[in-house]
């Protein structure tokens, strides 16, 4: 029987890779490969390939894995190197002869530069790199991906909150990852809910804090989440006991510094705003202390957002803040978590801002857009052969295919540079004695860099 071990690094690859080292030319003995994002209207942001690395790269091949990869291939119909995984086995103990350079997790950049790179050390193994390709772009691209657009999402509500708010103490916090049941598996939710956590202090999904301290060197807890309802826990107590049900929240959860959410739209949002919240508890919001946060759950999040604002606005009252914008008391706050995603928000925070309030009095929750609705081609990423090694001649390797310019690759071993406040792409030839943002992170099985969330954080407060 062919193997099932989804942990054999030599299985995690695309099938026609396994037929590529007897398609190169004789002689060769190194080739290198870049990876960028190629397309996008918004920053990139590096993150994940410290997971990656650790997970994967730092665990010696085995015997049983080169035999297990023999079995599952050759079934599969396709050409093995088994004497190439045996050579490496011998000749490095299973660790990976490869240089890996890459600019700092955290980095802001734009698209169209190359993040990271990747060679081979010995030229009896030309053909690794390349091997690695599935493994490593998917590794990159996903929580990168992610990374890019929960900063972009952090630089809209920031703008927002600079032009209608007295403060910016709240922003960590103010887009929290609701994505965890609507991802395609647990390391999606690892990866992707951690992507997040680079801009962002609050999350729903547990999986992300146990990969920070796995893989991004966390000690103290890296992220928080409140108490919340959802509607089984209010439709539980039936549509003729829904303050009951609300009562019953302020009354296990209410207090001094608690803060805690309550889903409202179960039945019909405008009563419970307008009589229950507004008239039935409001005076034991306001007594047990601490902060309700209030969330309307569907319907068209400009409409639902501003017409909320406008009756607790009535019912609690507002003060105006030095920017002219209304804000709520300090114990009552909304958090919208349906229909949020990167189109959504930038015209959710006018229209909140066009109605007078500030944009401090709604937090926001992004489940699928955030964590699960991107793919590769969000931001057009690829990885791709720019250089090779030929009986110790470099030369340029690339593609142009006249059907699409877009496609075209880069030539030659690559370099960054940042200058002037500027980031350019350049061949590593040409550098000369400026600084490549380029490092060797993971040189033939030893992490270089093993990098701490807390620093890759600071990376993005600009």
């Amino acid at each position: 029987m062919y193997s099932s071990n989804f942990n054999n690094l030599l299985l995690n690859v695309d099938s026609y890779k396994a037929s590529h080292w007897l398609q190169y030319p004789p002689n060769t003995e190194y080739i290198s490969y870049y990876i960028e994002a190629r397309k996008s209207s918004f920053d990139l942001v590096m993150f994940g390939l410290q997971a990656f690395i650790k997970e994967y790269l730092l665990t010696p091949i085995t015997q049983a894995d080169i035999e297990q990869a023999e079995i599952t291939l050759t079934a599969h119909g396709l050409p093995f190197h088994k004497e190439g995984w045996q050579r490496l086995l011998k000749k490095y103990n299973g660790l990976l002869p490869i240089k890996i350079d890459a600019v700092p997790e955290g980095t802001v950049l734009p698209v169209g530069n190359v993040v990271c790179q990747i060679v081979n050390t010995d030229p009896e193994f030309y053909w690794l790199s390349g091997y690695l390709e599935t493994a490593l772009l998917r590794a990159v691209w996903y929580p990168s991906t992610v990374a890019s657009i929960s900063y972009f999402c952090k630089q809209k509500i920031k703008q927002a909150l600079l032009k209608s708010s007295d403060t910016l103490d709240g922003l960590d916090f103010q887009l929290h990852d609701f994505g965890a049941r609507g991802a395609s598996s647990l390391e999606t939710v690892a990866l992707g809910g951690l992507a997040h956590l680079v801009n962002f202090r609050g999350t729903d999904s547990v999986s992300a804090l146990l990969a920070a301290k796995r893989w991004y060197n966390v000690t103290k807890m890296p992220a928080f989440s409140i108490p919340a309802a959802e509607h089984s826990t209010i439709t539980a107590w039936g549509k003729d006991n829904e303050a009951m049900a609300y009562d019953n929240m302020i009354t296990q959860f209410a207090g001094k510094d608690k803060i805690y959410a309550v889903v409202s739209d179960s039945y019909n949002l405008w009563n419970a705003l307008e009589n229950i919240w507004g008239e039935q508890l409001h005076q034991k919001i306001k007594e047990k202390g601490g902060r309700l946060v209030i969330r309307p759950d569907s319907g068209d999040p400009i409409e639902i957002v501003c017409k909320t604002l406008e009756i607790l606005a009535e019912k609690f009252g507002t003060t105006i803040n030095s920017k002219g914008y209304k804000v709520l008391p300090d114990y009552i706050r909304i958090i919208q978590g349906d229909g949020i995603n990167m189109t959504s928000l930038d015209p959710i925070l006018d229209a909140i801002m066009q109605k007078g309030f500030s944009a401090e009095n709604v937090n926001f929750g992004m489940g699928g857009g955030l964590l699960q609705q991107v793919n590769r081609d969000t931001m057009s990423w690829a990885m791709k052969a720019s250089a090779i090694c030929i009986n110790g001649e470099w030369k340029d390797i690339f593609k142009a295919p006249i059907t699409s310019q877009m496609k075209r690759s880069k030539k030659g071993i690559q370099a960054l540079i940042h200058e002037n406040n500027q980031w350019q792409t350049i061949r590593q030839d040409e550098l000369a004695d400026r600084e490549n943002q380029l490092k060797t992170v993971f040189l033939n099985g030893e992490l270089l860099v093993d990098e701490h969330l807390d620093s890759i954080r600071k990376k993005t407060l600009g």
